[in-house]
């Protein structure tokens, strides 16, 4: 499955996708010629019937949530390759789904998704499913950010693919746990700490960290610690602060990281 943003709107892309056996589902940013040859995609569009009201909830330009509600438009549409391309690719059928918010909301842009896909949609229930798929394509841009500005990928230096292959298998595993740190302190802070945090991180943490004065130390949850962590990579944690990012969590977790290992070989060298 291939999920892009408009960038990705590449008709050799759909040809590749559909030479190979595989789907994809992009942000659509050309009206493409449909049908024909004598309209495009949008005037398809515009007959389409609204199939439903779909609620989505987003961050405004302030970090508040809200809630947009958006027209569904869905379609299949036979869609033309460009006209320079017309003897090199074949028009392929494809499904059109337009998402449209009404209204126009203050201190945010307005949702106007163009997606399209060469899976069928029947329904409005197939249609929000896309555009669920669609929606989660940012965690992935988010994932990629802490490859290359936490991990730094892009700076190795390897001259070999064999070495570089095994190199980003390291990373991509440091990139999703931060990640997977970053988004539980979200959804679950309640949980217990052991969930993410072992018990010597724990015991670093609290020496590091003071704990604020009226906290109960046995009841400690996964939010302190993740939080602690946060600070140590220059979160501030004050009472209107959103909650910590994925590069703060980074620079925390790395320096945690080198305070455990530098325990545990000066306990070594003790021991010896």
């Amino acid at each position: 499955m291939h999920s892009g943003d408009r960038e990705s709107d590449i008709y050799e892309l759909f040809c590749a996708a559909h030479d190979l056996g595989t789907h994809f589902l992009v942000r659509s940013c050309v009206d493409r010629l449909a049908g024909d040859g004598d309209h495009t995609i949008a005037a398809e569009m515009k007959e389409a019937q609204v199939a439903g009201i779909h609620e989505i909830e987003i961050l405004d330009e302030k970090g508040d949530l809200d809630t947009a509600a958006v027209e569904i438009r869905h379609r299949r549409i036979h869609v033309l390759p460009p006209i320079g391309k017309q003897k090199r690719y074949p028009a392929l059928d494809l499904t059109v789904i337009y998402a449209k918010e009404r209204g126009e909301p203050k201190n945010r842009s307005r949702i106007d998704w163009k997606l399209i896909a060469d899976l069928p949609v029947f329904s409005k229930d197939q249609a929000i499913e896309k555009l669920r798929w669609y929606s989660t394509r940012w965690k992935i841009e988010v994932f990629y950010k802490i490859l290359k500005s936490g991990c730094k990928a892009e700076d190795a230096r390897l001259r070999t693919a064999e070495r570089l292959v095994r190199l980003l298998a390291v990373f991509c595993i440091l990139a999703w746990r931060v990640f997977w740190m970053t988004m539980i302190n979200r959804t679950m802070p309640g949980a217990k700490p052991e969930l993410a945090v072992t018990a010597m991180e724990m015991k670093h943490l609290d020496n590091l960290v003071a704990d604020k004065a009226n906290s109960n130390p046995a009841a400690k949850s996964l939010f302190s610690y993740l939080t602690k962590i946060a600070r140590l990579g220059g979160y501030l944690a004050r009472a209107m602060d959103p909650p910590p990012g994925n590069m703060v969590m980074w620079r925390g977790l790395s320096r945690l990281t080198d305070i455990t290992i530098g325990a545990t070989m000066g306990a070594r060298l003790a021991g010896n």
